[in-house]
């Protein structure tokens, strides 16, 4: 590999770059299962916990990225790979590696070592994809070995030893996270008592309900809780030993990264897996769903079949012998965003906002709906729809009044909502409130927030982010070149906004600027791309037919151009950082190759051999460009530097 990337000049060189440019924040966007395998450790699964995981961190950051983005790391099912459908509280066990495992200290030795090296040699593929299912089953396998050993051994433990030690951790471990240990696990085992994997199938009704009691039945809920829990303890135990393990792994990587300076940020899904709702379905809407209106990029709209919360539940019912209470005090809702949002503070250093308009101003559809695309089309704003005569039980959550409404747009549009009061955006702000509380409750600053806001802003949610200084996300490749007050081109970029040129749902640039450059497309974006790096126009159309002509380089123009942009904060997908042309996830799909695209396993060759080639994101080139599109005194201060920048692009 070249040394330039491996040499302290490579990161020290980005840094300075950043730091002139304005730039804060360089994130680098991966996914659990994407992480790449050390040589001989791959059994068909990434981990960040793994050693793989570790030294691509460090890869990571040897390159100058300041944080990492992670996808939601819940538990998945073994028929649906996406992050996005997993568990709240509960973590993947699939990311435990099993390498650590075998280690005395601290982990008691819970396997052994040719156990786990049979495991690498009879699953491991080629690296390049997941291999989903068949590693679910196998490393379920291996984790049932390690409970096993830890039983034994604990049964037979000296005081202080390793395995004593690992008990005592376990077990407290146990006493934290009680109050969702029991609810997660008791939803596995009412899976396997029943014979459905999905609780809305279970034939008991008092199972469906085990957590949401009518009243009258509270104590005989409670009993039959204590049944199962007595019933099934050994596996109620060994549900929360896996969890243990995850999540000690997780503190350990958490203790790498803040010793390499790289910040970890978690994702907050809007969604909730059929674990949350069934365990929490009391706090949810019967009658609604949520999904995702039509919009420029997504005409027919989703039905994501994702349960809403109960706006009656955000607040407890005034207390009528108090008529001085100052204000609403938390229910049911608030305290379980709280509880959440708690959790994930404690184990990231800042979280991206998955799709924070279900948070602020949802669109709902009806449950049950025979066609749901049509239904999600024909659905509404929770609380914009004050008299709208297909949704007359939206009414009640209102609030706008029916004068407050533009009738000219369609009821999705940004501007459905005319005008708002401060006592309405505060209201419509109860749920991103408790998260910014949350967020300064573990001292975070309100810039560790992320909010995945792309093609539409709706007006309330426009709203409750400049209360907080918060901005959206720029997705670059989708600009129309054509409209000068387009979201997505990097001149309209706000300082608190995140800049990228894609995501975990586009297309790889590489792969657009092969359709590009097969259309007209490719003149125009050099055109614009040009207008944008080339302050002077003298010798600006040379540079456009350049980009045009040198392979690869109309991408590190793209590149550059977030970094000239307003934005503090730049984020690059992996598949982006190492030239792939694969799609990492088509929305709205589900298949086994959705989800499944890893890190090249020689990244670091991979990296090395497409810089001087601009096969990959070129780093120093697109700073270097950056800082050449600066005006003639920018120019001459940074000088020295462009030139350093310039040596470390031709790798």
């Amino acid at each position: 590999m070249s040394r330039t990337i491996l040499s302290e000049e490579f990161p020290r060189h980005v840094a300075a770059a950043l730091a002139a440019l304005g730039v804060r924040n360089l994130v680098l966007s991966l996914q659990d299962p994407s992480f790449p395998s050390a040589p001989g450790e791959d059994g068909g699964r990434g981990s960040p916990y793994a050693e793989g995981g570790l030294r691509f961190l460090e890869f990571a950051r040897a390159l100058g990225f300041t944080g990492i983005q992670l996808g939601p790391q819940g538990q998945t099912s073994e028929d649906n790979a996406s992050p996005y459908d997993g568990s709240l509280f509960s973590r993947n066990v699939l990311n435990v590696a099993p390498g650590p495992l075998t280690r005395e200290e601290p982990w008691g030795a819970l396997l052994r070592p040719e156990r786990v090296a049979a495991f690498w040699a009879e699953h491991g593929g080629t690296g390049e994809r997941v291999r989903h299912r068949a590693f679910f089953r196998a490393h379920g396998e291996l984790l049932d070995e390690a409970w096993a050993t830890f039983q034994l051994k604990r049964a037979q433990a000296v005081p202080g030893s390793a395995v004593s030690r690992l008990a005592e951790r376990f077990a407290a471990f146990q006493h934290e996270h009680q109050a969702w240990l029991e609810r997660d696990a008791l939803y596995d085992v009412l899976c396997a008592e029943h014979g459905r994997d999905w609780w809305r199938q279970w034939p008991s009704e008092w199972d469906r309900r085990l957590w949401h009691p009518r009243p009258g039945e509270v104590e005989a809920f409670a009993h039959r809780r204590r049944v199962l829990r007595s019933k099934y303890a050994a596996p109620v135990e060994a549900y929360a030993f896996r969890q243990f393990l995850v999540h000690a792994q997780h503190a350990a990587l958490r203790e790498h990264t803040a010793a390499w300076g790289l910040k970890l940020y978690g994702d907050l899904q809007i969604g909730y897996s059929p674990r949350d709702a069934w365990a929490w379905q009391g706090l949810f809407l019967g009658a609604y769903l949520m999904g995702a209106p039509p919009s420029r990029t997504n005409p027919e709209g989703q039905p994501w079949n994702y349960p809403v919360l109960d706006p009656a539940q955000y607040h407890a019912a005034p207390d009528a012998e108090d008529a001085y209470a100052p204000a609403p005090r938390p229910g049911p809702v608030l305290w379980f965003m709280a509880a959440r949002m708690d959790k994930m503070l404690a184990e990231y250093d800042g979280l991206r906002i998955d799709h924070p308009h279900g948070l602020v101003c949802p669109w709902v559809y009806r449950a049950g709906a025979p066609e749901p695309v049509r239904a999600v089309q024909a659905g509404a704003r929770l609380f914009a729809s004050p008299d709208l005569p297909d949704h007359p039980e939206l009414a009640r959550w209102a609030l706008v009044p029916p004068e407050g409404l533009n009738r000219a747009v369609p009821r999705y549009a940004d501007g459905w909502v005319r005008e708002l009061g401060t006592a309405q955006v505060s209201r419509y702000s109860a749920l991103f409130d408790a998260i910014v509380a949350a967020a300064h409750a573990r001292g975070r600053d309100v810039s560790d927030l992320l909010c995945e806001v792309l093609s539409t802003m709706p007006y309330p949610l426009e709203r409750v982010l400049a209360q907080y200084g918060l901005g959206r996300f720029r997705v670059t490749q989708k600009a129309d070149l054509n409209n000068p007050q387009d979201v997505y081109r990097s001149e309209n970029a706000r300082p608190a906004d995140w800049i990228m040129l894609g995501n975990h749902d586009t297309k790889t640039i590489w792969a657009l600027a092969e359709r590009w450059r097969a259309g007209d497309e490719a003149r125009a974006q050099a055109d614009y791309l040009a207008g944008r790096l080339h302050p002077e126009a003298a010798g600006r159309e040379d540079f456009a037919r350049r980009l045009l002509a040198e392979p690869g380089l109309l991408v590190q123009a793209k590149f550059a151009d977030l970094f000239v942009s307003q934005a503090q904060n730049v984020m690059v997908f992996f598949a982006d950082l190492f030239g792939l042309t694969a799609t990492y996830n088509a929305p709205g799909t589900v298949n086994d190759e959705n989800w499944s695209l890893r890190v090249p396993r020689d990244y670091r060759e991979v990296y090395a051999r497409g810089l001087g080639a601009n096969a990959v994101l070129n780093l120093p080139r697109a700073l270097a460009l950056a800082l050449r599109a600066g005006d003639e005194p920018s120019r001459a201060r940074h000088g020295p530097l462009i030139e350093a920048l310039e040596r470390l692009a031709e790798g």
